[in-house]
């Protein structure tokens, strides 16, 4: 079982509740591996993966850093340095704020820009402030910021549209666009845990809430859309669960994986 973080895992408040754990550990108990992906750095869901006993590898940046539980790196995929300069400049001609996520560092203009508070209480660990284009060597992700959730659409068309198959765009939150290298998305995160455990995508669960989730709802053998998924992506998915508010993870994962009535 392959799960999708904020939004799925956890509530919009990034409460990891007592009954998603009890899910996982039953899925435990049942001989089922479960593991997350996230947009997220990796160490930004230590909070995660200490309650959760997570043994198996853990996708972050989309699938771009794979690493085991201690943060040690399994692999990673960054982008050219050319095509990160370009995608700040797209990125800036939108009006939003570029970040940029250079190895472990995560790299902004300004602290106090929407979402830096929000992010940095969330991933538990500050941003470097500086020019985003002073690094571009080892970039992961970069993501782009802007409350106008209009524009992050169209943001998040035109990077696609711009880079083509060089490189991946998708938005991971209303809010949020992130670009990754074109093999670092979550469809990819399926296929390299293929490779690395020797489990079949076909024997995969995937759950997730956001349209960045449906390249592995396509991959995976079954999936489950959160309740509060958009319509586009519930109709991507195998199940329909309640919203992550409503415990949705557990409620998916208690019902169309370990069979409860």
């Amino acid at each position: 079982v392959l799960a999708d973080v904020d939004g799925t895992l956890v509530t919009k408040d990034k409460i990891l509740t007592p009954r998603a754990i009890r899910a996982v550990e039953r899925l435990r108990e049942r001989g089922i591996l479960f593991t997350i992906t996230s947009g997220r750095p990796p160490k930004g869901m230590k909070m995660v993966i200490d309650p959760l006993k997570i043994s198996e590898p853990i996708a972050g940046f989309n699938g771009g850093m794979m690493v085991r539980p201690d943060f040690t790196v399994i692999e990673a995929r960054t982008l050219p340095a050319d095509t990160a300069r370009r995608v700040i400049g797209i990125i800036r001609d939108h009006r939003a704020d570029p970040w940029v996520y250079n190895g472990n560092d995560w790299i902004v203009s300004n602290a106090e820009a929407p979402h830096v508070a929000r992010e940095q209480w969330t991933v538990k660990f500050p941003p470097v402030v500086g020019n985003v284009e002073d690094r571009l060597d080892q970039v992961v992700k970069i993501t782009g910021v802007s409350d106008d959730l209009d524009l992050m659409k169209r943001l998040e068309h035109d990077l696609q549209q711009a880079l083509g198959d060089t490189a991946s765009a998708a938005l991971s939150q209303p809010y949020y666009v992130d670009v990754t290298n074109r093999d670092a998305n979550k469809g990819g995160v399926v296929m390299t845990l293929e490779r690395l455990l020797g489990i079949p995508a076909s024997q995969m669960v995937t759950l997730g809430d956001q349209p960045n989730d449906v390249l592995m709802f396509r991959r995976s053998g079954m999936s489950i859309a959160m309740g509060q998924a958009s319509p586009e992506v519930q109709k991507q998915a195998t199940h329909v669960s309640t919203s992550c508010e409503e415990e949705g993870f557990a409620n998916g994962i208690e019902k169309y994986v370990l069979g409860d009535a």
